[in-house]
């Protein structure tokens, strides 16, 4: 696990260099006449501001930045970069009110044992985890029914995403399926993996 602290504060030629890595799970390195290639499986794990005064949305703070700053430092970032994260959540400022509550819903050991048997699944199923799938076992393997297909061809004019994202967002919809502990893919599950990956530029394109 690698995970990245104010995203677009590292270099962009640092950020680039993960594209083959986050793809393949191998890199490549190349010296003078000689080639060798490494494995370099990981899941990246990244956090960053809305903007660079970090009050961007935020319901009691103005933001300082003008649209030009805002503009200039969320496109530190690339889209090919940003289109090998599969999941792209924007999280709201906690409000102070809410510290000292209890926290709701699920225990941490519930929510273990059901990823635990979604990853069994997978295995049983195609022999590796979901995010390991080529395009092919994508094909195979994750394609949603019709209503479901038809939510993705939707959000994919909408939002003007490339073939790879297609992809990303099937095996994201595909291990929604798994958690639930489902075989079929779903219109519902489509557009939960959707929602993971509608980052605050996406979302202002279809607000």
């Amino acid at each position: 696990m690698l995970f990245l602290d104010e995203l677009p504060e590292f270099g962009r030629k640092v950020l680039e260099v993960l594209r083959e890595p986050l793809e393949s799970g191998e890199i490549h390195i190349s010296r003078a006449a000689r080639q060798t290639t490494y494995p370099a499986a990981f899941q990246l794990i990244a956090a960053m501001n809305p903007c660079p005064c970090g009050y961007l949305g935020h319901t009691k703070k103005t933001c300082r930045c003008t649209p030009d700053q805002i503009i200039r430092y969320q496109s530190r970032l690339s889209g090919p970069f940003l289109n090998r994260i599969d999941m792209q959540i924007e999280v709201p400022a906690v409000d102070s009110s809410d510290l000292d509550q209890l926290p709701s819903g699920e225990s941490s050991v519930v929510v273990a044992e059901r990823v635990q048997r979604a990853f069994m699944r997978q295995i049983a199923r195609q022999a590796c985890v979901n995010a390991r799938l080529s395009v092919k076992q994508t094909d195979q393997y994750a394609t949603p029914d019709e209503r479901g297909r038809a939510v993705l061809a939707k959000a994919m004019t909408q939002l003007n995403w490339s073939a790879r994202v297609y992809h990303r967002v099937l095996r994201v919809a595909r291990t929604v399926a798994d958690l639930e502990g489902v075989e079929h893919i779903n219109a519902t599950h489509v557009a939960q993996a959707i929602q993971y990956r509608r980052a605050l530029m996406d979302v202002e394109k279809v607000s």
